[in-house]
């Protein structure tokens, strides 16, 4: 999907010139995907590419593995046309969420279905250990899907590259800094490898599996073992410049406030919003080692450190929604990742009555807020999306254009 400036949706069209090819069968894929059957004839109406421009890309696709014939389809009178599905044994990508305490690895197959998924606790996060941990785990799953690698995407928590704020503190991983990421870790698992920033992954696999299927700009507030913000701009994913756009957890909420054990500033938003920062007041309180199941326990229980945690969230979000608002006017703000559904149900909740914005209009198509659908693997499945993506998704700085005039 995409959006124009008057804020309608409508489906990424092809290019039929032949230097567009690669942008045709991306159209291609992702209209099938999106519908998960469709005839010759629909794709092209769909798309807006020839009927032979069509025929074509399918029996390309078909040959290849990654789409399939599923048979005729009754329509009324005449003959029935041919359906066409992505075939998800056409391969498969595997992610890996590379986290201060854990690994998560998943593969997806090509129709986007979670076919396996592993985590590991993580107790060193050092390079060496990191990398043997990780080289095992993609041999473990290789082994078992055995289908064609179409792709391997990691992510890491951000920021990358910056002086005093890379390496240090429990929200990040040391011993990175200076090294080459994707270099590194291809060379411990012998294919090429994708490295993202864990929030911008997050939004990527909402884009393509979850809450954001088909809403072409929005920000993903992520719950990392940190805060993070990943933003989806004309259905692609905006990194910045170098990589680091959305980190919002290194926003300044409170003058003076706690020292960032990770940058060293005073009151940054992931001191006081983030995984980490629940776990630590829960540590306070005698609560220590706390997993996914125990945090969606104690909320249940309505322990006093988780509702108090809540209440503060929603004070430090509650603007932070409104400055995305006003600087990036997205459509929504989509919350999730490491937190159980309840408790960020309860942000949300909390954050009412929102602060006045660009937003603050009566007709919406979408709330301002909403939680995502991925869940605790969201992260893991980004990465694993991040191939996938640039497979099925088209380009859309091409899909925003005119469409050439078809050739007989």
């Amino acid at each position: 999907m995409t959006i124009h400036p008057n804020g309608k949706h409508s489906i990424a069209i092809g290019k039929n010139p032949e230097r567009s090819r690669e942008h045709n069968r991306r159209v291609v894929l992702d209209i099938v995907r999106q519908h998960e059957m469709l005839g010759r004839a629909h794709i092209a109406k769909l798309t807006q590419l020839t009927p032979q421009a069509v025929a074509n890309i399918v029996d390309e696709l078909v040959g290849e593995g990654l789409m399939m014939e599923l048979g005729r389809r009754r329509s009324g009178r005449g003959q029935p046309p041919i359906q066409f599905a992505v075939n998800p044994d056409g391969g498969f990508t595997i992610g890996v969420e590379i986290a201060a305490d854990h690994i998560v690895t998943v593969a997806l197959d090509l129709s986007g279905r979670l076919r396996e998924s592993r985590v590991v606790a993580l107790r060193d996060p050092t390079p060496d250990h990191v990398l043997s941990i990780f080289a095992s785990e993609l041999a473990a799953v290789r082994t078992s899907i055995g289908s064609k690698l179409l792709g391997i995407g990691v992510v890491m928590p951000g920021p990358f590259e910056i002086e005093g704020m890379t390496s240090v503190g429990p929200t990040t991983l040391p011993g990175w800094g200076g090294r080459d990421a994707a270099q590194v870790l291809g060379d411990a698992c012998g294919h090429a490898v994708i490295v993202e920033n864990d929030a911008t992954a997050a939004a990527v696999a909402e884009r393509l599996f979850g809450a954001g299927l088909s809403i072409s700009n929005f920000c993903m507030v992520y719950f990392g073992v940190g805060l993070g913000l990943g933003i989806i701009q004309d259905g692609a994913p905006y990194r910045g410049a170098f990589g680091n756009a959305g980190e919002i957890g290194h926003v300044t909420v409170v003058p003076k406030g706690k020292k960032c054990p990770s940058c060293g500033q005073l009151g940054c938003l992931e001191g006081y919003v983030s995984t980490y920062a629940l776990k630590e007041e829960l540590a306070g309180a005698g609560i220590t080692e706390m997993e996914f199941a125990d945090l969606e326990q104690l909320h249940a229980q309505n322990h006093p450190v988780i509702v108090e945690w809540v209440e503060d969230a929603a004070t430090y979000l509650g603007p932070m929604v409104a400055m995305l608002e006003n600087i990036l006017d997205p459509q929504t703000l989509i919350f999730g990742g490491a937190l159980p559904d309840a408790i960020i149900d309860d942000v949300l909740a909390h954050l009412a009555p929102l602060p006045t914005s660009v937003a603050s209009r009566r007709q919406r198509d979408l709330p301002r807020v909403m939680r995502g659908k991925t869940g605790q693997l969201t992260a893991a499945l980004g990465a694993a999306a991040l191939p996938l993506f640039d497979m099925v998704t088209p380009k859309l700085e091409l899909s925003l254009q005119t469409p050439a005039a078809a050739p007989a």
